[in-house]
């Protein structure tokens, strides 16, 4: 491992700039004080060094990575960038330079700190990705379906194989609005890109009706000798209920524990257009 230094790198958020900057600490035989995106930069008394993204030498890091240490490491780097981790650049090179010195065999060093960490921070990628296969909640307006979510890790990569399987032929957006990026769907081909801002459109006359059926339905399969808000939010954590129609139909309070003492579900109407058709 190189002597630290008291630089810090700066880069452009990219995983490209990260293996820019991870070049960079080879080519200098040094490890930086820290290394932070351009967005998330403040003043600091030490040392800066912008890192340009550099497309080349980033793809000789990562064939580094999958050809000298394994491509379970790969993975593990690829992955451990979209994690939250508060230091995930700093851990993310200490685990690469340990890569390099150790081999393939890295990834079986689970009492090493930095592995540990970083198996820890992907492991809490993958779960909440996989909660989100479930939780992700889509409106239809006029052109298309949008959702909105806010994870703690940025899980637009690990989950939109997976939307993007399944609605193939739909026009969606899903919304990360905690990092400030969106997946854009437009058959055949989706992208993700930042968007500082987004406003969700008003719901129509008719979305507002599906949104009712939905809350019903969620009303009327449950067993209500069987409620037990706990063990719904063991489930189902009480921070994805923002954005999931079904509890955003009614206050939290009531979706469970009022659902006791309702003895009939409420008919929805039809909506005025839909009657006419």
């Amino acid at each position: 491992m190189y002597q630290r230094s008291d630089i810090i790198y700066l880069y452009d958020g990219s995983f490209e700039g990260f293996l820019s900057c991870v070049f960079e600490s080879f080519l200098c035989k040094q490890r930086p004080y820290d290394i932070v995106s351009e967005d998330s930069s403040e003043p600091s008394l030490m040392a800066q060094q912008w890192i340009e993204t550099d497309m080349q030498r980033a793809q000789r890091v990562r064939n580094g990575i999958g050809k000298k240490i394994s491509e379970e490491a790969l993975y593990l780097v690829t992955n451990g960038f979209c994690t939250c981790h508060p230091q995930r650049e700093l851990l993310l090179l200490d685990f690469i330079h340990l890569g390099f010195e150790r081999g393939k065999k890295v990834c079986e060093l689970i009492t090493d700190p930095t592995v540990h960490a970083l198996q820890k921070a992907v492991l809490f990628l993958k779960r909440e990705s996989h909660l989100y296969l479930e939780f992700v909640r889509f409106s239809e307006y006029d052109k298309g379906l949008v959702s909105v979510i806010e994870p703690k890790n940025r899980v637009l990569p690990t989950i939109a194989p997976h939307f993007c399987d399944r609605l193939h032929n739909e026009l969606f957006i899903i919304y990360d609005k905690t990092h400030r990026s969106v997946l854009i769907h437009k058959p055949p081909k989706w992208a993700i890109v930042d968007l500082e801002d987004f406003i969700e459109p008003q719901a129509d006359e008719t979305e507002q009706f599906y949104r009712e059926l939905w809350g019903t339905y969620f009303d009327a399969i449950a067993i209500r000798e069987r409620i037990n808000p706990r063990c719904q939010m063991t489930h189902m954590p009480k921070r994805y209920w923002k954005h999931m129609t079904e509890m955003q139909r009614r206050p939290a309070a009531k979706t469970a524990a009022s659902a006791r003492t309702e003895s009939t579900v409420n008919p929805v109407p039809l909506p005025e257009r839909m009657l006419s058709e």
